[in-house]
């Protein structure tokens, strides 16, 4: 029974999972709440003092939707990093709270390897191209020996913080992507630049574009032109991506998929190309504790994780760990 935190940007989760007699796992419950403004974007210590706010009742509300106790649980997992430093803080405070005040071990998991993992659980692909699109993430990941290896990524911001950015500069709050999603509906397409070097993409160009001809044009043309270029430069290097390692299969990952634009464009080109496109359902695709828990799961059934009171102190957040920094050892 592993009990998972997730705490890397604006949104604070607790979930709690476990195995039904076949071995499959099963999420007993999957709490989260949602840092959120009305103007501007994130400001990590806001955040920090929201998940402080907010951490103990969601762990009420965990347990009693499992309808457990703290006792029975088994194992404490969290999002180690990468993400906002003051919000993993208090990701990480609360699982060594919990983990010293029950005697249980505690299992740090990467946030981007967690995206991809539970794509591989809800959706059975066997082997798939991740195109994982948060706000602080954009890359292009695959497995190669014991690692899950960027094969492409974003050379300047993320394409979460991309939209964020560009919403905070045409008056929408945070985050902006659904509202941008929204405004597009009634827009139409304008030229902006694409900018795709080899397997690597960058939006600073764009945005700077699109701020300049936020002026004269539409929000509704220009978030309508913003999505149909930013994610046809990301379905190219997707796609260049599987041809390049033979791969008939792409997940997609993080809260931008959420996106139905992003969605349609990948699944036309998997159309197109005989692949398969595997999408989660959208409450596993934003920041959410069941992918932590998932992750947890899988690391446990290769590793044993036996820490004594001294070693939970020492445990820390790692801010800056890529997702091919991971020995993937348990596949």
């Amino acid at each position: 029974m592993i009990l998972a935190i997730e705490s890397t940007a604006h949104t604070f989760g607790i979930a709690i999972i476990d195995e039904n007699k076949k071995g499959k796992r099963c999420i007993l419950s999957n709490t989260s709440h949602t840092y959120t403004t009305e103007k501007g974007g994130i400001v990590p210590n806001e955040a920090a003092r929201h998940h402080d706010l907010w951490k103990h009742r969601l762990l009420k509300d965990a347990l009693e939707k499992a309808n457990l106790n703290l006792k029975d649980i088994d194992f404490v997992a969290f999002s180690q990093g990468p993400g906002l430093s003051p919000c993993l803080i208090r990701g990480r405070g609360l699982a060594k709270e919990i983990a010293l005040k029950i005697k249980v071990p505690v299992i740090p998991v990467n946030h981007c390897i967690a995206h991809l993992e539970i794509a591989r659980e809800v959706t059975k692909a066997k082997d798939p191209v991740l195109l994982y699109v948060s706000g602080a993430n954009t890359q292009i990941i695959a497995y190669a020996a014991q690692r899950y290896r960027v094969f492409g990524e974003t050379l300047d911001m993320g394409v979460g913080n991309f939209l964020d950015s560009f919403a905070r500069h045409i008056g929408l709050g945070f985050p902006g992507g659904p509202k941008i999603e929204e405004l597009a509906k009634k827009g139409k397409i304008i030229e902006l630049p694409y900018t795709v070097k080899g397997m690597d993409v960058a939006f600073s160009g764009l945005l700077t574009n699109l701020k300049q001809k936020s002026k004269t044009y539409s929000k509704e043309d220009l978030c309508y032109s913003l999505q149909e270029y930013a994610f046809a430069m990301l379905i190219e290097v997707a796609e260049r991506a599987m041809a390049h390692l033979a791969k008939n299969e792409l997940a997609l990952g993080g809260g931008v998929a959420c996106n139905k634009r992003l969605q349609e464009m990948a699944r036309k080109m998997c159309k197109a190309r005989n692949a398969k496109c595997f999408i989660p359902p959208n409450f596993l695709l934003v920041d959410n504790a069941a992918m932590i828990g998932v992750t947890a799961k899988f690391m446990l059934k290769a590793k044993e994780f036996v820490f004594n009171k001294e070693e939970i102190e020492k445990i820390d957040i790692r801010p800056y760990q890529r997702t091919d920094d991971v020995e993937v050892f348990w596949r």
